[in-house]
């Protein structure tokens, strides 16, 4: 056909849709040229650590638990981590890291283990208790690092609030001055693997080295991982006479010199305890 006679050609427009198509099969074409790179820099990108929260007052067991399930390791691998892992432990501490996970917010990657976290937290509260008021107070009341932490967990325990830790250190250090058993629930508790406010007086018969009814002294470890406050506390107690307290209800813990004054607090604790059960 002559070009004279040929029909007049008709420009084609493409659609929105029919760009997109193109634009689409062409990004197919070039996928290992173009995607590769995108990929190789997206995994150039620092890794955004997550954020692993160990409260005041747990207990290493919980630690243990919680570590492996920010870790997504199986059940009781941070335990088995801490028993081989070879943490910088105190000597009296016998290989026991209870009182040393140093309570605090950490961050944990996909490379992190078990083992480096615990170290971590071991690193921590080598960090605190080598600071100068720590190290000060321990030595003014005649206690090692170790002994200090072990009063400061006993004092995380039982205080029911910061304004309390430091009357509630003050009875320990007056018992122990005293050659008096502490009597501290809070230890047997960790004994029995347990957290309650009602004692029993056959829980104050076991045979336990955490039994502080039946022994003097402190216990053999700490019974948790005492925060700056309870550490503060322990080295620094309020000043007085105190022997005895009770929490009477929560907010309102009584700190006595006097066991006649201490029975009549417990007392009235027992007689609201009786109350709620009834209820």
């Amino acid at each position: 056909m002559s070009p004279e006679n040929r029909p007049p050609r008709r420009r084609t427009r493409l659609t929105r849709r029919g760009r997109l198509t193109i634009l689409f099969g062409t990004l197919l074409a070039l996928g290992a040229v173009a995607l590769v790179p995108l990929l190789l820099r997206d995994r150039s990108q620092p890794e955004q650590p997550r954020r692993l929260l160990i409260p005041e007052g747990w207990r290493a067991a919980q630690i243990y638990a919680a570590v492996d399930r920010e870790l997504q390791v199986p059940p009781g691998s941070t335990a088995a981590a801490a028993k081989a892992a070879g943490l910088n432990l105190p000597a009296e501490a016998k290989g026991n890291p209870e009182g040393f996970l140093f309570p605090a917010t950490y961050p944990v990657t996909s490379r992190s283990t078990p083992a480096s976290v615990l170290a971590q937290m071991v690193r921590t509260a080598h960090l605190t208790l080598a600071s100068r008021a720590v190290a000060l107070g321990s030595k003014a009341h005649g206690m090692t690092p170790y002994q200090t932490a072990t009063v400061a967990s006993i004092v995380q325990a039982e205080a029911e609030t910061p304004a309390d830790m430091g009357k509630v250190a003050r009875v320990v250090h007056n018992r122990l001055a005293r050659s008096m058993p502490l009597q501290m629930d809070s230890t047997l508790n960790y004994a029995l693997n347990r957290s309650t406010v009602d004692t029993t007086l056959d829980d104050t018969r076991i045979d336990s080295p955490f039994n502080t009814y039946q022994r003097q002294g402190l216990p053999p470890t700490p019974i948790d991982s005492p925060g700056l406050a309870a550490m503060s506390a322990a080295v620094r107690p309020t000043p007085g006479d105190w022997l005895f307290f009770v929490t009477v209800k929560p907010g309102d813990t009584r700190f006595s010199r006097t066991y006649e004054e201490h029975k009549r607090h417990v007392a009235e604790f027992n007689r609201l305890r009786a109350a709620a059960h009834a209820t």
